[in-house]
Parts: structure tokens; C-alpha cells; sequence
């Protein structure tokens, strides 16, 4: 028979998102954060999309890159994360998350070329998707993934002018990418950020700030707080109970903005509703006129 444990938060190492336009300053962001979280630069290594692009903050400190190119497989990324923590860094930014999903020979890529039904070929390649994310998340290292976020330029008030100001929509990843992250911090074209989801209860309810080391810092002595892991046992844990009333305001909320609100709000919930949020806002998304012919939702 399974037993209850008190619960207690351990000692853990930060999986984290940058999203923002091109621009905005998610590299360098990143790159800052990550020095304050080991305090070492050659301790960080950086799997690079971009054609180089991470070089050209080598001026900061003496950190490792990896350039890899197309096609962008989730196993080619899975492959670069397993090198980071074999080699010992303490610390490995994804820059960009996006490519893995959008990018030449990325998950969208490989879907299309598969014939057949759609839904049937989306049976095929989640689970690449899925062991990649598993990848990130059970690696004993920090990590920081960067996601390209959709444009749209908006009119601004600026000194007294209408000027146009570029913005941020979604991220270019799967819908649900940023459940994933223990930390989500959208970055604007001032280079800003707000926090879009945060399980440490850091940044919640906090004005804009510029990211950098002694942010890292402050999310390093978040993840020292805790008591040191200890490896599960068979038998011991046990899923707690979900109380059904927040089960209720889950199904309750009309849109997403309402559920990101819940879902922000509710930290001591977020890891055991995960999936309900999931669950929820993919029915929100989903339109009754999307249906086509076949019963397949666009």
C-alpha cells in the first residue's frame, strides 16, 4: 500500500523560457541569466539555431556553443542535451525552442511529409516531440530555451507622437509548450519582461523588469531552498487527492485568458491540474466552424 509523505519542495534545477519577437533580446537575456545561476561562464553551453548568432555575445564570458543545423529534429536536440550534461555544464540554453517545432526538418516538417491521414500521422510524431521535452525536463541541469514569438505591429503613444510598436503574440512552439516551464517570462521590444507563468511565486504580481544575472541569482536561491532529492521509492509516493471544486473552475473558464489568470494564480495546483489546464484550452481552441469534412479539426 501506498503511503502520504509530507510534502516538502526540493532542491531542483530551473527549466525556463525566454519568448519574445526577434529583437527583443531573449540571447543575451539568457546568456545573463545563466551566469547568475552558476556564477561561471565556462559552467554554460548554448545549442544554437541561429547560424552562429550566440557568438556574438562572446565578449560576456568564455561559454561553450554548439552550432547545429538542419534538419532540426527533436532527436538531434535530445542528442546536443545529453553532450551538454555529459560534458558537465551546469547550465545548457536551447536557442531557439521554435526550430525543433517550425524549423527545416522540425516537427511541423516531418509531419507534413508523412502521407496519409493527419490526424494518423500526428500519432507519430508527438511522441518524437514528447521524449524531447521529457529530455528537458528530467536533465539534472539548468535550462533556458528560447521561443520566437508571432509579430504584429500595434499604434503606440509615444512623446506625444503615434508611432507603430512591434509586439509579441504566441510562441512559435506546440499550444501547450509553456505548462512545461517552472518559469516563462515574456520579453517585449524594450527589453522587459513580464511573467507569464511562474511556480516559484518570484515574479507573480511584479512590475516589468530587465532580465539579468542577479535575476539568475534570485531564481538560484530559489532552487537551493529546498532539501536534497531523494531518489523515489516504490510504494512510497502517492498522487494526493485533487480537491473537485478547482477541477469545477478549470471547466468554468470561457477563454484562455481566464485560464492563464486561474492557472497563475494557483501555484500550489499547477503540477496536479496540468493536464486539466491542457485539457481545457484545447477546448476552448477549438471553434465549432474548424471541423472538417472528415470529423479532423483544423
Amino acid at each position: 500500500m501506498k503511503q502520504f509523505r509530507k510534502a516538502e519542495r526540493n532542491l531542483c534545477k530551473i527549466k525556463m523560457a525566454l519568448q519574445g519577437s526577434s529583437g527583443s533580446g531573449k540571447s543575451y537575456s539568457a546568456l545573463l541569466l545563466a551566469y547568475g545561476l552558476t556564477k561561471d561562464w565556462s559552467k554554460i553551453a548554448v545549442i544554437d539555431t541561429e547560424n552562429g548568432s550566440a557568438n556574438l555575445y562572446s565578449d560576456l564570458g568564455e561559454y561553450s556553443v554548439l552550432s547545429i543545423a538542419p534538419p532540426f529534429t527533436p532527436e538531434l536536440f535530445g542528442e546536443a542535451i545529453d553532450l551538454a550534461v555529459n560534458n558537465g555544464f551546469e547550465c545548457l540554453i536551447i536557442d531557439s525552442l521554435s526550430a525543433e517545432w517550425n524549423g527545416q526538418g522540425g516537427i511541423l516538417d516531418i509531419h507534413s511529409n508523412i502521407p496519409g491521414n493527419s490526424f494518423t500521422a500526428w500519432g507519430k510524431v508527438t511522441p518524437r516531440h514528447n521524449a524531447f521535452v521529457q529530455k528537458i525536463l528530467q536533465s539534472n541541469i539548468h535550462v533556458i530555451g528560447t521561443m520566437r514569438s508571432k509579430t504584429d505591429y500595434v499604434i503606440s503613444e509615444r512623446d506625444g507622437k503615434q508611432v507603430p510598436e512591434k509586439i509579441g503574440l504566441k510562441a512559435v512552439q506546440r499550444e501547450d509548450a509553456e505548462y512545461e516551464f517552472t518559469l516563462v517570462f515574456e520579453i517585449n521590444m524594450r527589453h522587459l519582461a513580464s511573467v507569464s507563468k511562474d511556480r516559484t511565486g518570484l515574479f507573480i504580481n511584479k512590475p516589468e523588469l530587465k532580465l539579468s544575472s542577479e535575476v539568475g541569482e534570485i531564481i538560484s536561491e530559489w532552487c537551493s531552498s529546498g532539501k536534497p532529492l531523494v531518489p523515489a521509492v516504490a510504494n512510497v509516493i502517492a498522487e494526493q487527492p485533487k480537491p473537485d471544486d478547482f477541477g469545477v473552475r478549470i471547466s468554468a473558464c470561457k477563454s484562455v485568458d481566464e485560464l492563464i489568470e486561474l492557472f497563475n494564480a494557483n501555484v500550489e495546483h499547477q503540477e496536479t491540474y496540468k493536464q486539466d489546464f491542457i485539457t481545457r484550452k484545447n477546448q476552448i481552441n477549438v471553434k465549432p466552424n474548424s471541423f472538417l469534412s472528415n470529423g479532423i479539426h483544423s
